[in-house]
C-alpha cells in the first residue's frame, strides 16, 4: 500500500494520499489517528468516497454521532448522513447553513460530549465561493503571552444557538428562539478547554454569547478579540474543494467556517465521530438572563 503525508501548512493540515481502497486499513487509520492530533485537520483528495465507505472510515475511528436528526437534510437517503445543502427541496430551513459562514465547533450546543472529529466530503460543488477555513484552537491557545494564559483560565463562556445564528437573522424571534431551544441546549463552558491528555485549547466560535461573570459588551469583546487571534493566517488552513475531496478535522481542537456561497447545488454529506470528554455542562437561565441584563 502506498500512503503518503503531506504538511499543509507548518501549524495545521496535512493531505493525505491513499487509494480508497486501502482507507479503511489498520495502517491508514492509525496514520489518520496520530496526524489529527497534530495537524488539526487532513484532506484526502479526489478519494469519491460513497456513503457507504464514509460511514466505514467513521465507524473504524469512533463511535458515530448525529447530532442533527431534527435538521432537514438529515438522513435524507442514508442514515447518520447529514447532507449540507441550500437546495430547498432538501433543506427547508437553511439557517443551520447559513449559520456556518461564521465560525463555529460542530455539537457545542448540544449537551452531550462534544463530538471528536467531523468527516465531510464533496458531492456537488458552487460555481463560486464554498471553501472552507480551519483555525487551530490548540495552537492558539499556545501563542498567547503567559499572563493571558493564566487571566482567561479559569473564565467560562455561554454558548447559544441563537448567538450562532445572530449574523444570519439579526435579532431571532420568540418563535425562532422556542426553535432553536428544542433543537439544542444553552451550554456553559470552559474558555480554556484542558483535555484529558493535559493538551489544552480554546473553546471559541460566533455561538459564544457571553462570559460568565462579565458585563455583555466585555465578555463580548473579549470573545470577538480572541476569535480574531485564533484565525491570524498562521494558524488557518482554507481548503478549496475539488469533486470527491474527503476532509476530516479534530472538532475538539478546530474551529471552522465557509466561505460565503448562493449556490443551491452545492451538496456535501458530513459525518461525525462521539468523543468521550465532556467539558460543559448546561447553563442556567439564570446565567443566561444576567449577561444579557448586563449587557
Amino acid at each position: 500500500m502506498s500512503l503518503t503525508v503531506q504538511p499543509a501548512k507548518p501549524s495545521i493540515g496535512g493531505i493525505i494520499h491513499v487509494d480508497s481502497d486501502h482507507l479503511l486499513d489498520d495502517e491508514t487509520i492509525e496514520t489518520v489517528r496520530h496526524e489529527l492530533e497534530h495537524r488539526g485537520v487532513l484532506v484526502f483528495p479526489h478519494l469519491h468516497a460513497s456513503d457507504e465507505l464514509q460511514l466505514a472510515f467513521t465507524d473504524r475511528l469512533g463511535d458515530r454521532v448525529n447530532f442533527t436528526r431534527k435538521i432537514p437534510g438529515s438522513d435524507a437517503d442514508t442514515p447518520d448522513v447529514y447532507k449540507i445543502t441550500l437546495d430547498r427541496k432538501l433543506n427547508s430551513e437553511p439557517d443551520y447553513v447559513l449559520g456556518t459562514f461564521f465560525w463555529h465547533i460542530d455539537g457545542i450546543t448540544i449537551d452531550q460530549p462534544l463530538p471528536k472529529a467531523t468527516v465531510l466530503s464533496a458531492r456537488r460543488l458552487s460555481d463560486s465561493g464554498g471553501a472552507t477555513e480551519f483555525a487551530n484552537l490548540y495552537a492558539a491557545y499556545e501563542l498567547l503571552p503567559e499572563r493571558e494564559k493564566e487571566e482567561l483560565e479559569n473564565l467560562r463562556v455561554i454558548h447559544t444557538v441563537e448567538a450562532a445564528v445572530r449574523p444570519v437573522h439579526g435579532t431571532p424571534t420568540q418563535e425562532r428562539i422556542e426553535r432553536y431551544r428544542s433543537l439544542a441546549a444553552v451550554m456553559e463552558q470552559p474558555l480554556v478547554w484542558t483535555h484529558e491528555d493535559g493538551r489544552k485549547s480554546l473553546l471559541l466560535g460566533t455561538h459564544a454569547d457571553g462570559i460568565v461573570g462579565m458585563p455583555g459588551a466585555h465578555g463580548r469583546a473579549l470573545l470577538t478579540r480572541l476569535q480574531q487571534w485564533a484565525a491570524q493566517p498562521d494558524l488557518v488552513y482554507t481548503h478549496h474543494w475539488t469533486p470527491g475531496d474527503l476532509v476530516i478535522w479534530n472538532n475538539q481542537g478546530v474551529m471552522h467556517r465557509v466561505v460565503p456561497y448562493t449556490d443551491e447545488g452545492r451538496v456535501m454529506h458530513r459525518t461525525t465521530i462521539a468523543g468521550t470528554e465532556k467539558p460543559g455542562h448546561v447553563a442556567s437561565e439564570s446565567e443566561l438572563q444576567r449577561i444579557y441584563a448586563m449587557a
